[in-house]
């Protein structure tokens, strides 16, 4: 009987060809699938983003929509650091005030989709109100979605911008929605970030990009982080310039010194409640946490409603005078 010689050592090459290939086409497809600009289908009918009625009757039919459909916002114009040309859209107060808040949106959102907090925030509250489009969103350029990490530099240079055009005795609070708490909890750290932000609020935050899609890959997709993860990271890198471990909010958080109020549904299967809580525990600045029952992801607001706009209010109140 011939037995066959097997050559082990072209067998691993081969096998490590093949893995290769693989895993560079599967950095590529997942690229494709989250990071660079353009539709994405896989977020359609997502149990995971499904909301109450009540709440889609806020985002479909709120009265918000009306309210931002009449106001005249000043657009303004910001180059960020790196080129692209950004686009924002500033409402001053009915009344003089030296209050202004930066609300800033989720992945795939844009900057109006905002009134629905810069309505309270301009009608109850009596601030400025100012929402950027962030870079790869609405009216801004730029090919890919940053998660918040380049936008952290964007909502400082934009911040610096309002600080020139409303002076220097301003006093700014961020609001943020998701990527958007996101955006702004990554600023938080930064060394240089003004002066004139008192504080923060951050619903339905993330600890950081590759936490984030860990955990989303293994729900959407049964898949381990490594290694695809781990190769589309360094292809973000490449052609995003930045990775996903960097893009923490979970370390700049360590290093904030301005008081942060997180929100948070109890409910969220999309971001889970958990980041929220260890981004809470792990701040170095005044924080508190706000969480709500039921409330799926983004959802808090229109479920817990006067409550939601009380805490805030008192939040802000201890810090923006």
């Amino acid at each position: 009987m011939s037995m066959i010689k097997i050559n082990w050592k072209k067998l691993l090459v081969l096998f490590a060809a093949v893995f290769l290939v693989i895993q560079v086409a599967g950095s590529f497809f997942f690229y494709e699938l989250a990071i660079k600009r353009g539709p994405k289908e896989f977020l359609q009918g997502n149990a995971d983003l499904e909301v109450s009625e009540k709440s889609m009757d806020l985002y479909l039919n709120g009265d918000w929509l009306k309210w931002v459909k009449a106001q005249k916002f000043e657009t303004l114009h910001l180059t960020s650091r790196d080129g692209l040309q950004l686009t924002g859209y500033y409402l001053p107060a009915s009344k003089p005030t030296n209050k202004l808040v930066v609300l800033t949106h989720g992945y795939l959102g844009h900057a109006k989709q905002m009134g629905l907090f810069g309505q309270f925030y301009h009608n109850e509250l009596d601030y400025n109100i100012f929402m950027p489009d962030a870079r790869g969103h609405g009216k801004s350029e730029g090919n890919y979605y940053g998660f918040g990490w380049h936008d952290r530099l964007d909502v400082i240079d934009w911040t610096n911008l309002l600080v020139q055009k409303l002076g220097p005795k301003t006093e700014i609070a961020y609001h943020g929605l998701s990527m958007g708490a996101a955006t702004v909890l990554m600023a938080s750290g930064e060394k240089e970030i003004p002066r004139q932000v008192k504080a923060i609020v951050a619903d339905s935050p993330y600890q950081s990009v590759y936490q984030l899609f860990t955990y989303q890959m293994n729900r959407m997709f049964h898949l381990p982080a490594f290694p695809l993860l781990d190769g589309t990271s360094a292809l973000t890198k490449i052609r995003a310039g930045y990775s996903f471990r960097e893009a923490s909010a979970l370390k700049e958080v360590k290093k904030a010194s301005v008081p942060i109020f997180y929100i948070h549904g109890m409910s969220d299967s999309f971001v889970p409640t958990e980041m929220a809580e260890e981004l809470y525990e792990e701040t170095s600045s005044d924080a508190e946490i706000f969480l709500v029952p039921n409330a799926n992801h983004g959802e808090a607001y229109a479920l817990s409603g006067e409550t939601y706009k009380v805490k805030v209010h008192h939040f802000l109140d201890r810090y923006l005078k």
